[in-house]
């Protein structure tokens, strides 16, 4: 596990395993964004960040995530010290992570976990030939666990029971309305999503126009009126913050899991309760393409404390079955 970071505004800190350095900092106006607070990290081993940050971006618009040509992840995120901005590159082996705002301490604190640091991919054995190729040719798959629960609950309910399309456009739309420009230099193009007081505050009509149903909408202010606690989760096993979040209404297995997967780094997580992936994961490991949670959990029990990275190199590997059930129908509920 890397060192605790203490940021100070003269050094770049560059974690190594066992300790840090410091390093002078770039010129201002070089490589550097002014204001910009940094940490470079050298992973344990291979890492993709596309694999490893990519489950935390909800839909090709999220406001609070983006990508640019030069390879580098943004995020924009309400951290416990308030609003960051984090860009983190890959040059080599080693990860740079800039931060802005508030949370920008907090960030780059954190950015080892939020890159798989505590997870430990070496327990992880293939059991079926394609998810050991699928394993060896994504040597770079790590769980991220980004010790934030919210961020991850409140867009896992809204894609609850409909498509990822309207759960997509209605997480964009409420978070570019009631969050707040994110911090440093993408203020103009990414959003940092609301404080628990403002989803409280956010009105039933624009539940409706954004496509939120009642009962979706009453799941989330149910969530943020006991946002510190829902926020505890993160620091506990995955088994008992799943079990926390259950404690909310509207709040069941799928949800929970979802979340946990990308809050606690929960390598068993398995979602149950999805309209698709016991199909892939049946059709994949056994040619069963009318699987269904039981015989999903069946077939996974090899990978019992795995089942959540296992799912992802399976989906990794591409072999999905032959569609033959329509599309989800869209819901209509405000008539927009």
């Amino acid at each position: 596990m890397a060192g605790r970071f203490t940021p100070r505004p003269a050094v770049t800190r560059t974690t190594v395993r066992g300790g840090e350095v410091a390093v002078p900092a770039p010129r201002p106006g070089t490589a550097t964004t002014a204001g910009a607070r940094e940490r470079t990290y050298v992973p344990p081993g291979p890492l993709d960040l596309g694999l490893v940050l990519g489950p935390l971006r909800r839909g090709p618009g999220d406001p609070m995530f983006r990508t640019t040509p030069d390879g580098s992840v943004w995020r924009a995120t309400r951290t416990p010290a308030g609003p960051g901005t984090l860009r983190v590159t890959a040059k080599g082996t080693a990860v740079h992570g800039e931060a802005w705002g508030p949370g920008a301490d907090w960030l780059l604190e954190q950015l080892p976990a939020m890159l798989g640091d505590l997870d430990d991919p070496d327990l992880f054995e293939p059991r079926h030939r394609l998810v050991a190729a699928s394993h060896r040719r994504r040597p770079g798959l790590r769980l991220t666990r980004t010790g934030l629960v919210l961020e991850s609950l409140i867009p896992s309910i809204l894609e609850q029971k409909v498509t990822t399309d309207e759960a997509y456009r209605a997480w964009r739309l409420l978070v570019r309305k009631y969050g707040e420009p994110a911090p440093g230099p993408c203020s103009d193009r990414m959003h940092v999503m609301p404080d628990a007081r403002t989803w409280a505050m956010i009105p039933s009509w624009e539940w409706h126009r954004a496509g939120v149903d009642d009962k979706r909408a009453a799941t989330i202010l149910r969530a943020v009126r006991v946002a510190r606690r829902m926020e505890e989760a993160a620091a506990m096993e995955p088994e008992a913050a799943m079990a926390r979040l259950e404690l909310i209404p509207g709040i069941g297995p799928w949800t929970s899991a979802e979340t946990v997967q990308r809050s606690n780094g929960a390598p068993d997580a398995i979602t149950v309760g999805d309209l698709h992936l016991p199909r892939i994961v049946g059709y994949a490991l056994a040619g069963d393409r009318d699987a269904d949670d039981a015989a999903m959990l069946e077939l996974l029990a090899p990978y019992a404390g795995q089942r959540h990275r296992a799912a992802r190199f399976i989906l990794l590997g591409g072999r999905t079955p032959p569609r033959r059930r329509p599309k989800m129908p869209r819901w209509d509920i405000g008539g927009l």
